[in-house]
């Protein structure tokens, strides 16, 4: 093997390790972000100045950034679903739930894409493989919640309530993936349009905090400051740097492999440093729901063999 070769598959598996671990570690770093800044207030700070510095980068790259007012309302509609309907929902919810249980629910995402692709884009007829993955994933949220579903004290409904809302936060994500690539036009810069969209959904955030009074009740800590900071270059730059060069250079059935390993650094990362208990229902749950993924998927690209784009996740959280 000569060097260019090598030097191009160590970049792929180079990239692979950035997505896996990064936005891996993202449901980590937003628990710990959100114990003391409140989540609307931590998401708003984040992706203005993620985007903020992304579009001015663009710029600066000689990339396109000014769009017509309907492209940009789009951008603003694919952002605030994914980034607030989405990512404001997990930070919230992980004021309640483990960071490790939050990334296996959400890892159901991909399920909705298959239905969502199927609804609104028609790009897929679900077989009997996908069907099957569906049916896998519902009765891996319900093992993965069952200790919720059973509780009778207050904390465990609180904590029901919220494992529910990132089902639809993972639907909100789907949603605006799935209008993305709907909306999707050959004269869009696909980096400038994520920095708008980082834009747009940090000015909604941060209008939700300002609304809620976020600002009376923030403390500011250098743990808090230092995940929020972590998620701006990690989660933000980093993972999606990486996410959509992979996207150019391996087929997408290997870069959704993403969907399935994130949970697991989750799990990992939440169990190693905050000392998240791993039990019997997430150890069952997390492999009932990752096959499901791993169904899913492999079906989505045995039925369609052009290369579809994935969503932007960061499982996110993403």
């Amino acid at each position: 093997m000569n060097a260019a070769p090598r030097q191009g598959r160590f970049a792929v598996l180079f990239a692979f390790g950035l997505v896996y671990f990064f936005w891996g570690s993202t449901y980590l770093a937003i628990d710990i972000a959100v114990e003391h800044i409140p989540p609307a207030l931590m998401c708003g700070i984040r992706f203005l100045i993620a985007g903020v510095f992304m579009l001015a980068f663009c710029g600066l790259r000689g990339k396109r950034i000014a769009y017509n007012p309907r492209q940009l309302g789009e951008m603003a509609v694919v952002g605030i679903l994914l980034l607030m309907g989405g990512n404001l929902t997990l930070s919230f919810a992980e004021q309640h739930v483990a960071s490790g249980l939050a990334a296996l629910i959400i890892a159901i995402t991909p399920l909705w894409f298959l239905v969502l692709d199927t609804i609104l884009l028609g790009d897929h007829h679900v077989s009997t493989r996908g069907k099957i993955g569906l049916g896998l994933g519902v009765a891996g949220l319900m093992v993965l919640l069952w200790p919720q579903l059973t509780a009778t004290t207050s904390f465990g409904r609180t904590e029901l309530w919220s494992s529910l809302s990132l089902i639809g936060g993972s639907f909100s994500w789907a949603l605006g993936s799935v209008l993305a690539k709907k909306w999707k036009s050959p004269d869009v810069d696909v980096f400038s349009a994520m920095a708008w969209e980082m834009v747009w959904a940090g000015a909604a955030n941060m209008l939700f905090a300002l609304a809620a009074g976020d600002l009376l009740h923030v403390v500011w800590t250098g743990r808090g400051i230092a995940a929020t900071l972590y998620l701006v270059v990690c989660g933000s730059w980093i993972g999606y740097t990486a996410y959509i060069w992979l996207l150019g250079h391996v087929p997408t059935s290997k870069v959704s492999t993403y969907a399935y390993v994130n949970p697991v650094v989750a799990v990992f990362l939440g169990w190693l440093v905050l000392h998240e208990p791993i039990d019997a229902y997430t150890i069952a749950g997390s492999a009932v729901v990752i096959a499901s993924v791993v169904l899913v998927t492999s079906a989505e690209v045995t039925q369609k063999m052009k290369a579809a784009e994935l969503p932007l996740v960061e499982t996110t959280g993403d």
